[in-house]
């Protein structure tokens, strides 16, 4: 492992011809510090169980990202490239609309100021993008280079095949704070951002909780964030990033967790590797 702001300006990875040039590149996982981990293991556990309320195959094949719209539908947006955002009705699992969107590899979506913020992990060119995105048209308004961007965890170990996406990975889960701010989870740089949305602007950070950190939600002064690698979910005091609480899964029986929601007070969560839309009660 390697510290998060050592930055490598040139890696090449074998004989693959995979040349980073941008010093957002990071050789390995981000350091997550001993302290972050103890806090980790020693957070008390919240119980709870997981209710399976649908499924979206074969329509929706893999459900990324999620996000309650304002007239309590569910949009989710499926990682099949390129991404469409599929509006849900939450009770019933029956898709009521779709949009094609530009987003490659969709990890994150939320909805704020009139329109998508989709955090696409992966381009066809160039680096890992955030995108404002029209959410009647699925027209891409604006797009910034996502920070903290990089290579991290399994991409160092795979070897590019002809026609594969680039390995970089970018910002995954997205949550809509209000006064023109989202927060942001960006695994390479072991970081969650608070960004300025319309300057791409960070205004600050908080210590990611773990490594493979993927859906964040808020709730009041708190970010609950998913460790997909654990089957947890972190609740992070929101003013320096301690984690205060956990909520953790069955890796064996529960479906896999990647972007999650509040509605009600309660979490939802959807799993790309198999279709499922969970909720915990």
């Amino acid at each position: 492992m390697i510290p998060t702001d050592i930055n490598r300006r040139h890696m090449i990875f074998g004989s693959t011809g995979v040349v980073l040039t941008s010093s957002s590149a990071f050789a390995d996982d981000p350091y997550i510090s001993p302290e972050k981990v103890a806090e980790r293991a020693n957070a008390p556990v919240i119980p709870k169980k997981v209710e399976r309320r649908f499924n979206t195959r074969p329509t929706i094949r893999e459900p990324n990202a999620m996000q309650f719209a304002p007239d309590g539908k569910l949009w989710l947006l499926d990682q099949v490239d390129p991404n469409k955002v599929f509006t849900v009705d939450p009770d019933t699992g029956q898709v009521l609309a779709q949009v094609q969107t530009e987003a490659i590899h969709g990890s994150g979506i939320t909805f704020g100021d009139g329109a998508w913020w989709i955090t696409s992990t992966k381009v066809l060119v160039g680096n890992p993008s955030t995108l404002k995105v029209d959410s009647k048209t699925g027209a891409t308004l604006k797009k910034w280079e996502t920070p903290g961007w990089g290579i991290y965890g399994v991409y160092t170990r795979l070897t590019p095949k002809p026609g594969d996406l680039p390995l970089a990975s970018g910002g995954h889960g997205v949550r809509w704070a209000g006064n023109g701010r989202y927060w942001m989870a960006v695994p390479a740089s072991g970081k969650l951002y608070l960004m300025e949305a319309e300057t791409n602007s960070v205004i600050r950070t908080l210590p990611a909780p773990t490594v493979r950190t993927h859906g964040i939600a808020l709730d009041g002064d708190f970010i609950w964030c998913v460790g997909s690698d654990e089957m947890e979910i972190y609740k992070l005091a929101m003013a320096d990033g301690k984690i205060v609480a956990k909520i953790t899964l069955d890796k064996e029986k529960d479906p896999s967790i990647h972007c999650i929601d509040i509605k009600d007070e309660t979490i939802w969560y959807c799993d790309a590797n198999r279709g499922w839309i969970c909720r915990l009660m």
